[in-house]
C-alpha cells in the first residue's frame, strides 16, 4: 500500500477489512455485506426498499439485487401492505433473525480483533477520518 492516490489506498485497506470480517461470517454462509444488510433490515422491518437503501446509503438496485439473493436464502420475506402497494416492504424471516443472533457474535469477534490490532488511538483517528471525508467530499 502506500500509492499517491488515497482512493487506492483506502481501497486496499478495504479489500483487508472485507476479507477478515467475510472469514469470520463464513461458517455461517454470509459475508459482510449480508450480515449489514440483515443488520439494517432487522432494525426497520418491515422497510420498503427505498428505505433500506437510505438507511444502508446503497442505490435502490444495489439495494434490490442483495435483498433477492437474502430472500433466495429464505432470510428475508418481501410484501406489500398500507397504502402505498407499489413498492415490496422487506422484514427478516425467523431464519433471518436466527442467523442474525449467531452471526451477531462472530462480527463482534472480528470487530474487537480489529481494533485491538490497530489500537485505540488508531480506531479513534480512522473514524474521525472517515466522517470528514463523508461529510466533505
Amino acid at each position: 500500500m502506500n500509492t499517491p492516490c488515497l482512493c487506492t489506498d483506502l481501497r486496499q485497506a478495504t479489500r483487508r477489512l472485507t476479507e477478515l470480517y467475510d472469514a469470520a461470517l463464513a461458517s455461517l454462509g454470509i459475508n459482510i455485506a449480508q450480515y449489514f444488510l440483515l443488520r439494517t433490515i432487522g432494525g426497520y422491518q418491515p422497510v420498503s426498499l427505498t428505505e433500506l437503501g437510505r438507511h444502508a446509503e446503497l442505490d435502490r438496485s444495489t439495494v434490490g439485487r442483495n435483498v433477492k439473493v437474502l430472500e433466495r436464502m429464505e432470510l428475508v420475506g418481501t410484501g406489500r401492505e398500507g397504502s402505498d402497494l407499489r413498492e415490496a416492504l422487506v422484514s427478516l424471516t425467523p431464519a433471518g433473525k436466527a442467523l442474525l443472533r449467531k452471526a451477531t457474535p462472530a462480527w463482534e469477534r472480528c470487530q474487537q480483533g480489529v481494533e485491538a490490532r490497530l489500537g485505540a488511538g488508531n480506531v479513534e483517528a480512522l473514524r474521525t477520518a472517515l466522517v470528514r471525508i463523508d461529510a466533505t467530499l
